[in-house]
């Protein structure tokens, strides 16, 4: 597992990485590996495994897998920006504020057909309140031609 990031203190981005790679079950399933871990902007992707296609004549990746992996970016967006924002905190403390945080609103926009052999996956948070964070995502081929976009609500506490 490797989570670089430029911000955070290496306890906080592998713990932080062991959490949304590891612990969360259904991310493990989709087999989501984080790339870069930044304050401002997280990156992963996935790779293509037959578990995970909708459309088997053609291919596609199943509308759900794209929706669950943004929904998954949203979340380690805000994970990411309430970690900068306490950095003053020690990094188990950080962790600690994850507890309460879930989305109370998706929206994905399907864009193209996702087909081929990996994926990527960008977002960032757009406002991080004391009550709800707001996130854009984008989903990507492996050629960078954008798929798929949301947007999404997070309750942090």
């Amino acid at each position: 597992m490797s989570c670089p990031s430029s911000v955070f203190e290496p306890e906080f981005t592998e713990r932080l990485c062991a959490i949304f790679e590891e612990h969360i079950a259904f991310n493990k399933v989709l087999g989501l590996q984080i790339d870069a871990l930044e304050a401002e902007l997280v990156r992963a992707h996935i790779t293509m495994k037959p578990e995970l296609i909708g459309h088997f004549t053609h291919q596609r990746l199943h509308g759900g897998v794209i929706s669950a992996t943004l929904d998954a970016m949203g979340g380690l967006a805000v994970m990411a920006a309430i970690g900068a924002r306490h950095l003053d905190e020690a990094p188990a403390a950080r962790l600690q504020r994850f507890g309460k945080l879930g989305t109370i609103d998706l929206r994905i926009d399907y864009l193209r057909p996702a087909t081929g052999a990996r994926f990527g996956a960008t977002a960032q948070v757009l406002r991080l309140g004391s009550r709800v964070a707001s996130t854009r995502m984008e989903f990507f081929d492996s050629e960078g031609r954008l798929l798929s976009s949301g947007a999404g609500a997070y309750i942090v506490s």
